[in-house]
């Protein structure tokens, strides 16, 4: 037992290393900037539009936590990981699910809030000295208004909009949706897990990007094509 015990704390103190938290975060950027550009291809139906620049958020406050974590984390850092992952990434999300809901006013409240956000995020006051690895918790250097509480009533309504848009169609998407809500839960699962520090949130990141992506580009229905192909074909040997 104490072997063990010992392994698993030499593999927490790697995971929570600076050089490997970055890495992964960087991956995570790249993942969901890659994802995020894949969507920007469908850009003609409003709903991929917004969820293109959500993953695009997602995407530059993952890139905040690498700069925060190989070059030791500073206002500006943590400024560019709030505005992004705070405050435009779970919003955007939901201004998407909107849209597919048919909200036709969706893209420009969407617009209007973000440059709410980004205004907010410039301008509030940060204070207190910076650690130099590990993500910045929003209590220790901003107060709570504007800045915290426009996250906290922002990402609640974002949210509570992707959750109840896939609960009402998830007869018509039950697969797409099925993967949206679950990306929402592994980012969240990501950002929760204090124990692996900025390197559990950058995985987070990287699987909650691949699933919202599959849930946004997931089609209707199976295709009866697949189900032939599955259920009909012998088994090997």
């Amino acid at each position: 037992m104490g072997a063990r015990a010992e392994g698993r704390a030499r593999v927490l103190a790697a995971i929570r290393g600076a050089p490997v938290s970055a890495l992964l975060a960087f991956a995570a950027a790249l993942v969901a900037l890659r994802l995020a550009g894949k969507l920007f291809s469908r850009r003609s139906r409003p709903e991929m539009f917004l969820w293109a620049w959500s993953l695009a958020a997602y995407a530059v406050a993952a890139a905040a936590i690498a700069l925060g974590e190989a070059a030791q984390w500073d206002a500006r850092a943590f400024r560019v990981y709030y505005a992004a992952g705070a405050l435009l990434t779970a919003p955007l999300l939901g201004a998407g699910s909107l849209a597919l809901a048919g909200v036709r006013r969706a893209g420009a409240i969407a617009l209007g809030y973000a440059g709410l956000a980004v205004g907010v995020a410039l301008a509030a006051p940060v204070h207190g000295a910076f650690a130099a690895h590990g993500i910045p918790p929003a209590q220790d250097h901003l107060a709570f208004a504007p800045a915290r509480l426009l996250a906290i009533v922002a990402n609640v309504l974002g949210t509570a909009a992707v959750v109840v848009v896939a609960i009402r169609s998830i007869r018509v998407r039950p697969l797409g949706n099925a993967l949206i809500v679950l990306g929402v839960a592994a980012a969240a699962a990501g950002s929760g897990l204090a124990g692996l520090g900025a390197g559990g949130a950058a995985v987070g990141i990287a699987v909650g990007a691949g699933l919202l992506y599959a849930g946004f580009v997931a089609p209707a229905t199976i295709p009866r094509r697949f189900l032939h192909t599955v259920f009909t074909k012998p088994p090997l040997g």
